[in-house]
């Protein structure tokens, strides 16, 4: 139950971080939005890690893990960014939404026992982020095969972040191992910013949005970590899966963005996913 509430802490934190996104898209260049928020969030981090101890728990092997996880990490960002670009949200949405199914996966490989109705739960949170996704409609700017490609590598991507990163956090170094994470999104990032040399313009405007958005992207991040160790801990990357949900709720609320029946079942039906795996 520990595992599923910090996933839905995730969620929670990811669903803002995306609405945040949303208010301020298109103000700034892709590559340098993504640098500028994954260093802001190091500023709580830190500290954070610092306080908290746990770096002796840091092996080779944990160190290894944390950083195969942060370039993963960006490596779902980058592909998030370009299938969503492309487009629509009805396609993408639901491939980059199907992680759990991986998650729990890799979960079984590493001798983690899943029953049926966990199975049962996890199908019914995808298909429920499917069908509130499909309520979105829109147009595509290019390539359905390129933005479907694009997702598929975000969500294989994201599966892996959140699994290598609870594995590196198992022996109990939580902080250390999120922190590892961390700096290595920043490096691959600021590679990816050096390579595109984009211009900055705009990044001044924003950059509260920008903070609040490390903040919240490292809280998520860190509340999946933490799970690792904990039973069942790929239900915290499960329930984290539904932030989707919670952008759209946002936009619904605060943007006065249309909600549909059949959305409105939809987001029925992925709690009720969830609260199955709560039961389980």
């Amino acid at each position: 139950m520990i595992s599923l509430s910090l996933g839905l802490l995730a969620a929670l934190f990811w669903g803002l971080h995306d609405f945040t996104v949303r208010r301020i898209g298109g103000r700034a260049d892709v590559a340098a939005m993504v640098a500028v928020v994954t260093g802001f969030g190091l500023i709580p981090l830190i500290p954070a890690a610092l306080w908290m101890g746990g770096w002796g728990a840091i092996g080779p092997q944990q160190a290894g893990l944390a950083i195969a996880a942060g370039v993963m990490a960006v490596v779902a960002n980058v592909g998030l960014y370009r299938a969503f670009t492309i487009g629509p949200v009805s396609l993408v949405a639901p491939i980059c939404g199907a992680y759990p199914v991986l998650s729990v996966l890799i979960a079984v490989a590493r001798g983690e026992a899943i029953g049926a109705q966990e199975w049962l739960a996890v199908l019914a949170i995808v298909a429920g982020i499917a069908i509130v996704a499909r309520g979105e409609g829109g147009a595509s700017s290019g390539s359905r095969l390129a933005a479907m490609a694009w997702a598929a590598l975000a969500s294989v991507s994201f599966a892996l972040t959140f699994s290598l990163a609870q594995w590196s956090a198992e022996t109990g170094a939580h902080m250390p191992a999120a922190a590892i994470t961390r700096l290595t999104a920043l490096a691959v990032a600021l590679l990816w910013l050096a390579q595109r040399r984009p211009g900055l313009g705009g990044i001044a405007a924003i950059w509260p949005a920008l903070f609040l958005m490390g903040c919240l992207d490292v809280g998520a991040l860190g509340a999946v970590t933490l799970a690792g160790g904990l039973p069942n801990a790929e239900f915290a990357a499960v329930a984290s899966s539904i932030f989707g949900i919670v952008t759209i709720l946002l936009a619904w609320r605060f943007l006065n963005e249309p909600m549909r029946p059949p959305q409105w079942a939809g987001v029925a039906l992925v709690f009720a996913g969830i609260a199955a795996l709560g039961l389980a």
